[in-house]
């Protein structure tokens, strides 16, 4: 893997690594878009570390968790009496982040009067304070991230084609989950590793039917939502709460997506498993041995999934009677 540090080696996401390693020292401007929750603070801290600024300041704004009326202040900084209740100068994010590296999140909620503002910055690596009239000079490299189609809106005139341009000098495209599910399993296990030790617990490995339940769901919120799905689990820690969690997703999953089902998914890992130990699900050599599951609770599933050999009964290691009375 080019980067390291990070979890996942699907081909979408080692193409992401690759570019930043390209870009993180050539210095100009990058545009990471991606759907919420794919990571984008992370990347940008990453080009951050990985460049010639990692040792001065990396400085984050969400344009929109900030107030419109109060965002330039926020940027730029103010002085004193600039407006009502700026009762002492004060020091924007540009300037924090001078020799430095300054994130943008959100940028699309920026609005159209600030645009032309940032335009300039981003051309003349100056700015004037609020209320103020003297130009401070800066060295800033602006990372700026969406999860809107900026494209759309310069074309609909919600943002401005020379400010995307200027931004978008490098953009990097991050992939959502759904793309990179053969990297599940690896960010699942750095979670359980991550908050078993934070909540002071003693995790097993998850079972493979878990597994490959977590990797049939599309994660609209993406790592973070996988992230926050493992913490309950782990604070929960029990098999009856996990049940309940995966059930919480499968209520989730509208079964319209291009991918399977949770249902789908598992009940085709379990056929897969009972083919594979000849429809045997007792004993050390059966499938629920294989599941991590116990006997009783795989036959129930089986019969909830409604998974069973045409004969009409499943085989088991123990005798035909016992067989067909607990199996029925």
């Amino acid at each position: 893997m080019p980067c390291s540090g990070f979890i996942g080696s699907s081909p979408s996401f080692r193409a992401v690594l690759e570019k930043i390693d390209a870009v993180a020292n050539a210095g100009c401007a990058v545009l990471l878009w991606g759907e919420t929750g794919t990571g984008k603070e992370v990347l940008a801290h990453a080009i951050h570390d990985r460049s010639c600024r990692r040792h001065n300041n990396f400085v984050a704004l969400n344009c929109a968790a900030v107030p419109a009326s109060l965002l330039e202040s926020e940027l730029f900084g103010h002085e004193k009496g600039a407006y009502t209740g700026a009762i002492a100068a004060t020091v924007g994010r540009f300037q924090c982040a001078d020799r430095g590296t300054l994130f943008l999140d959100e940028i699309g909620d920026l609005s159209r009067e600030l645009q032309p503002k940032l335009l300039r910055v981003l051309q003349e690596q100056q700015f004037e304070r609020l209320g103020g009239g003297r130009t401070t000079q800066v060295d800033v490299r602006v990372i700026a991230a969406t999860s809107r189609n900026l494209k759309q809106m310069v074309h609909e005139r919600q943002f401005r084609a020379d400010l995307y341009y200027r931004l978008c000098v490098f953009p990097i495209e991050l992939p959502p989950l759904r793309d990179r599910k053969d990297d599940i399993p690896a960010l699942v296990e750095h979670f359980v590793a991550q908050f078993a030790e934070r909540y002071h617990k003693r995790i097993d490995n998850l079972p493979e039917t878990i597994m490959l339940a977590l990797q049939g769901y599309d994660w609209p919120g993406n790592v973070r939502e996988l992230q926050n799905f493992v913490e309950r689990a782990i604070v929960m820690n029990s098999d009856a709460a996990l049940r309940s969690l995966i059930a919480e997703l499968k209520r989730r999953d509208s079964g319209g997506s291009s991918g399977r089902t949770l249902f789908d998914a598992e009940r085709a890992h379990i056929r897969a498993t009972l083919r594979d130990t000849k429809w045997v699900v007792g004993g050390p050599r059966g499938a629920a041995a294989k599941l991590g599951l116990p006997r009783s609770t795989l036959i129930a599933k089986m019969r909830k999934l409604g998974i069973a050999r045409s004969q009409g009964f499943l085989e088991t290691e123990l005798p035909n009677h016992e067989m067909a009375s607990q199996c029925g």
